[in-house]
């Protein structure tokens, strides 16, 4: 394998940031997952490569124990659709690091075309790998977590359209799976979040997306060049896991991108939409921002209050419902805009710039926050009082969120 420097080498994350622990990256023969395998490799972890092609498989591990050195990485060859199939695996891996810490459900298959012209057995493939594959394994390796109290179990997911839903159908399974395994692994440091890994042309996309150009009127190249802006490179996608895994508690329940995950880590893409750029606080800006900032907060502490107010399910429901839009859980919210109140306090431009607070995914919950109100508050004046109140949340998120990024409004 050539001598090159790991991506996920390149931000803030040190090589032993899952020193003694050990993760198993299904369908890690290639592409994503073997990145993420590498990535991991990388970071101190002993990975497990539970991939059903036996040659990819054997290559895979030799190549990133030739870069890692012996003992950093196994093949097990695993169907994992196959209870039997994975159970094995599970054993073996177990006998060979002593436990797994990390599951990363990274094996796909990706039949495409429309729904009425696709064969049943399609479907059945398609459920077999992508969500029953993933409930397998959450079978196999939750149970240790939860004795040990830690882990990460992490589902993938993917964003498609028309023609592409005998594969989308499941994917989105999986995010429905990991929401309801962090709703069942709460109180624990069991930890379960769906990750998505945004636009890469792997072996497996090129392969899906020439069954379907043809519908969109395009080449296979003339498909992936609508998306030319947005692609990242396997490697990337792959290193956005890993770095996904070592900053886990911070996305716990939630649906993230690789982007994401590698904007937290602090590594830097040519592809990546840098917040900062061209952004710069004056201290009347910063005033401004330190008005608003207060306000949201004010607005959002008052909500939490609220909730935790009301009964055991309403407030579990909520708090999920918020965190699952607002991209944090509340807690991690009011501590951020505290975060950022002092930083503006302290005329702090830098920092607030370098603190990249995420309000317009804060800005986006107050208004599916209205949306809610608007089918469920059914007497008139109290829906336009509350509409009232929401619509000023609204508005001072968005321009606190333009003040932050140097955007007009």
């Amino acid at each position: 394998m050539p001598d090159r420097t790991p991506l996920i080498a390149t931000g803030s994350l040190t090589r032993q940031t899952l020193a003694n622990q050990a993760a198993v990256v299904s369908g890690a023969g290639g592409g994503i997952g073997f990145e993420a395998a590498r990535a991991l490799c990388w970071l101190g972890a002993r990975v497990v490569i539970a991939e059903v092609d036996k040659s990819k498989g054997k290559k895979a591990a030799e190549q990133i124990q030739e870069e890692f050195g012996i003992g950093s990485i196994i093949f097990i060859h695993t169907d994992i659709g196959d209870e039997g199939s994975v159970q094995r695996m599970a054993r073996q891996a177990v006998q060979t690091f002593g436990k797994i810490d990390i599951v990363i459900n990274n094996a796909t298959i990706t039949p495409l075309g429309a729904v009425q012209e696709r064969p049943i057995e399609d479907w059945d493939r398609s459920y077999r790998v992508n969500l029953r594959g993933p409930v397998l394994l959450a079978r196999a390796f939750l149970p240790g977590m939860l004795e040990r109290d830690g882990g990460v179990f992490m589902c993938v997911s993917s964003v498609g359209g028309a023609y592409m839903s005998v594969y989308e159908t499941f994917k989105s399974a999986q995010v429905e799976l990991a929401r309801a395994l962090d709703a069942e692994l709460e109180g624990t440091n069991v930890i379960a979040f769906t990750i998505g890994p945004g636009i890469v042309r792997t072996e497996t996309a090129q392969a899906g997306i020439a069954q379907i150009a043809h519908h969109y009127g395009k080449t296979p190249d003339e498909f992936f060049a609508m998306y030319q802006d947005h692609l990242i490179s396997a490697e990337a996608a792959g290193a956005g896991f890993a770095a996904a895994v070592a900053l886990a508690p911070r996305f716990r329940g939630l649906e993230i991108g690789a982007k994401q995950a590698l904007v937290s880590a602090g590594i830097d893409l040519d592809t990546q939409l840098a917040p900062s750029e061209g952004a710069y606080l004056s201290e009347e800006d910063m005033a401004q921002a330190l008005v608003l900032t207060r306000e949201v907060r004010a607005a959002l502490s008052g909500q939490v209050d609220g909730w935790l107010k009301r009964s055991l399910f309403e407030r579990q429901w909520m708090l999920r419902d918020f965190k699952t839009h607002s991209g944090m859980p509340a807690d991690d919210w009011l501590e951020t805009l505290a975060k950022l109140e002092r930083l503006l306090e302290a005329k702090e431009a830098a920092a607030v710039t370098e603190l990249n607070a995420p309000i317009k995914q804060l800005a986006e919950y107050f208004k599916h926050y209205l949306d809610l109100a608007r089918s469920n508050v059914k007497d008139q004046n109290v829906l336009s009082e509350q509409m009232q109140i929401i619509s000023s949340w609204i508005e001072a998120t968005d321009r606190l969120a333009a003040l932050l990024s140097g955007e007009a409004i």
